[in-house]
């Protein structure tokens, strides 16, 4: 094994709780910070979608130390790394050099959510990241955020930066209304919350109230959440309204039914097939 070359890692921060609350029925909210203060400055990133890989290590199995995942799959075969789950941090403080992270919780099942459930001030975890790439455009005339609770963490953090006055449509899907979280801008807030025992699908909720009221001039627009749902989402947006794909961030989150390994590994045939059916449409926009 020492003689091969050495496998592509992500770089890991040791990161250190400071503080876990839940703050509804079905989200645990947890305030960590690195280890290594000076770790810090690389969580600032410009974009409000900005997510870590929160690394879970499998019970039973050593790891080397100090711990970073491009050593752990050195020295591992591959069904003894760690699992990665990916979080949006939802706020990032420099005044006190803590990070916010929001957990949905849905009791045992998952990975995520019961450790979450557990952990108390001084629980050491490793993360990942972080990534990221859209932030709202100030230029915009208008924005559009449609998600459920996982991509409520964004959504909060991309309100806190667009520019005053500017319409914000906001489109949130939550379990109840026990689930709802205050969120804020400084922009002109038009929120809808949607309760999943309702019935109403995002995608439905969305196409009503534009039907015959689609907001003039250019949409800057973040839609993230269940794959299906997003998928009927992009369809609506970029072909009926037809919103260009440069204006526009949309991808799934999460797949009801599949792991997060089994829905990263149907990702790339996801994108091929859209890229077909963009064609399809004489969409030629870099993708």
């Amino acid at each position: 094994m020492a003689d091969r070359p050495p496998r592509k890692g992500r770089q890991t921060t040791r990161m250190v709780v400071r503080q876990a609350d839940r703050i509804t029925p079905h989200l645990i909210r947890i305030v960590a910070a690195p280890a290594e203060p000076e770790d810090f400055p690389r969580f600032e990133t410009p974009y409000t979608d900005a997510y870590l890989k929160v690394v879970f290590p499998l019970a039973g199995v050593t790891y080397p130390e100090p711990f970073d995942m491009a050593t752990a799959r050195e020295a591992l075969p591959r069904e003894q790394w760690p699992v990665l789950r990916t979080y949006t941090l939802r706020e990032v403080r420099p005044e006190t050099g803590d990070l916010v992270l929001d957990f949905v919780y849905h009791g045992d099942v998952g990975l995520a959510g019961p450790w979450a459930a557990t952990v108390v001030p001084g629980t050491e975890f490793h993360v990942a990241g972080p990534g990221g790439a859209y932030a709202p455009d100030p230029t915009a005339d208008w924005h559009l955020l449609v998600g459920d609770e996982s991509a409520l963490p964004a959504i909060a953090a991309s309100l806190r930066q667009i520019p005053a006055g500017v319409p914000a449509h906001v489109f949130a899907e939550v379990g109840g209304a026990e689930d709802e979280l205050p969120l804020e801008t400084p922009g002109e807030l038009r929120l809808r919350w949607l309760h999943r025992p309702d019935g109403v699908s995002l995608q439905e909720a969305v196409r009503t109230a534009f039907n015959s009221d689609f907001p003039t001039g250019r949409v800057h627009a973040f839609v993230h959440g269940e794959a299906s749902a997003i998928k009927e989402l992009r369809r609506y947006l970029v072909y009926e309204r037809g919103v260009p794909l440069g204006d526009l961030s949309i991808s799934g989150y999460w797949k009801q039914g599949v792991d997060d390994e089994g829905y990263r590994a149907t990702k790339k045939d996801a994108r091929a097939a859209e890229a077909v059916e963009d064609a399809q449409h004489g969409l030629v926009e870099a993708r």
